[in-house]
């Protein structure tokens, strides 16, 4: 940028470099108007994959990657957006989706018309710090709001938990590919959840995908199973099945290694070559030995196990598998029982897991090595069945926001109706709110309560349904005290949410408002973008060195 000083005297005006020449810059209210400008579009992009009856979008990537998705957060990160003030909202979509794993579109959506909402009274003259301010207080009030309205239910009756949680599953898939299967889904991923410890820790929920067969041949296993690994010859003539075996799982490779490229070793006869030779094979038969010993019918390993300890171990009705997956092996031996050896030097029985059952099974095209009845059984796998690959991939994600639903219901057993009825309450306490307060901030806490309505809006929208007529009956019946009448879907027309089952984790809301705000402040507080040219580019004239 270059500045020109406006100094007294005669003669010429210095010029004086601030920047590096060729840099880009822009400020003050232009700039706000087109961050806003910007943030407008990557709302539009997403705006119709709201709710029930949101569409879904097809995007290819660089490689031809086909993606079919509605999930917001999702969509945002494959559409690899620039425009730095835009990437904010791809920022909170991605937070909201690993604090709650939904919500991902209302929080982007809210974001978008916080800001579209505060639009004209920037273009007006208002200082944006005065609308920073009114938005965290309206923001504030909001959640103080929330911790009123929201239904707690209790955690010592466990059908009641158990319902509420199914309710909240099914809530998050209604508005995905597999809402027609919700009532299937929603006890599997209940199911699934409950498998777990006291901490919910996702990655003990495996989820392998199988193409062919219908989307209802997904079945959850209570326990571990696993794609069955590359296997040698001899693999065949061991046994697939065994009743309470004992699971060994290994760090070793047991296979005959080949010699370093730079060894050297030097002799001077045959007999020594040939002991060097046995010494290498009896290090590999005392190990294999070993494990036999143990007492194991089950030997797993991350590292390769060669076709000579295969055929081994197939003399002796063993089963083995090599290259087995670090994520899979961890869950093993957290259903099993047992650790990750790295000796099989003094194998103890408490080094070693069991279960009930182990079998190998077909599924589709693939064969599964499946453990049952695991005593220790804190993880579980879901095996996902479809025709295509892409709806498979949408299946996964579908669950994967469902399952942190539910993982959220189960840490905070708060919850709140959903179908745009929390928002539409909201928005009336604000403005009543609002009239509260004296000054700009009136006008700005009503523009941000305005801005909330934007969800059943667009619900109705993506709907086919008239918003003027329906958005009207909801103002009606929350000025009337009936607080969680939202939008139903089926009827077109108005219902209690509550009572409708249409429930989500008051979680989910509290954090879309929180992420929604802050985004919307950040790039309201932002009136200038200097972009720095390529670091290669020199300036003319310029003197060496500099």
């Amino acid at each position: 940028m270059a500045a020109r000083m406006m100094g007294g005297g005669m003669g010429m005006q210095p010029r004086i470099i601030l920047l590096k020449e060729g840099t880009d810059t822009s400020q003050g209210v232009p700039q706000i108007i087109s961050n806003i400008n910007a943030c407008q579009m990557v709302v539009d992009a997403i705006r119709t994959t709201l709710g029930p009856r949101g569409m879904d979008k097809l995007i290819v990537d660089s490689k031809e990657k086909v993606t079919i998705s509605n999930d917001g957060a999702t969509i945002l990160s494959l559409l690899q957006i620039v425009h730095p003030a835009a990437k904010t909202l791809v920022d909170i979509a991605r937070s909201q989706d690993a604090e709650v794993g939904d919500g991902t579109t209302t929080v982007t959506m809210l974001a978008g018309e916080f800001m579209k909402q505060a639009k004209p009274y920037i273009e007006d003259g208002i200082n944006p710090q005065v609308i920073i301010r009114s938005y965290r207080k309206a923001t504030a009030f909001a959640l103080k709001k929330i911790a009123e309205l929201q239904v707690t239910v209790k955690k010592d009756d466990p059908v009641e938990q158990r319902d509420l949680l199914k309710k909240c599953a099914s809530t998050s898939m209604c508005s995905k590919l597999i809402a027609f299967n919700k009532d299937y889904f929603s006890e599997m991923v209940v199911e699934a959840v409950m498998c777990l410890d006291t901490y919910l820790p996702l990655n003990m929920i495996g989820i392998k995908k199988v193409t062919g067969g219908s989307l209802t041949d997904t079945q959850l296993v209570k326990g571990v199973a696993f794609k069955k690994t590359f296997s040698y010859a001899g693999f065949e003539m061991q046994p697939k099945t065994y009743k309470s075996p004992k699971v060994l799982c290994l760090n070793i490779e047991l296979e005959l290694k080949a010699e370093r490229d730079n060894a050297e070793c030097r002799i001077d006869n045959v007999k020594d070559y040939q002991d060097i030779v046995d010494v290498e094979w009896n290090i590999l038969y005392e190990k294999l030995e070993k494990m036999v010993q143990s007492g194991a019918k089950i030997i797993l390993s991350k590292l390769p196990i060669g076709d000579v300890a295969t055929q081994y171990f197939a003399d002796r009705d063993i089963f083995c598998a090599g290259r087995v997956a670090q994520e899979d092996l961890n869950r093993t031996v957290k259903a099993c029982g047992g650790t990750i050896l790295a000796t099989v030097n003094n194998v103890r029985d408490v080094d070693m897991g069991e279960c009930e059952l182990f079998e190998e099974i077909q599924i589709g095209n693939e064969r599964y090595n499946k453990f049952t009845g695991c005593p220790k059984a804190k993880t579980c796998t879901l095996i996902l069945r479809g025709g295509a690959e892409q709806f498979i991939d949408e299946t996964e994600r579908s669950l994967h926001d469902a399952i942190m639903i539910v993982r959220r219901a189960m840490k905070n057993d708060s919850v709140v109706a959903g179908g745009g009825a929390i928002e539409m309450e909201l928005s009336k306490e604000l403005k009543s709110y609002a009239k509260t307060i004296h000054g700009k901030e009136q006008l700005l806490i009503t523009a941000y309560a305005k801005a909330l309505e934007i969800i059943p809006r667009q619900l109705c929208d993506n709907a086919g349904f008239d918003a003027t007529v329906i958005l009207n009956k909801l103002r009606q019946k929350h000025a009337q005290g009936e607080k969680w009448m939202g939008m139903d879907i089926t009827s077109e027309d108005v219902a209690d949410n509550f009572l409708a089952c249409v429930w989500e984790p008051s979680i989910v809301k509290k954090n879309a408002l929180t992420a929604a705000c802050e985004a919307c402040c950040t790039i309201l507080s932002i009136d200038e973008t200097v972009k720095n040219p390529n670091s290669n580019y020199k300036a003319p004239n310029a003197m060496p060195g500099m």
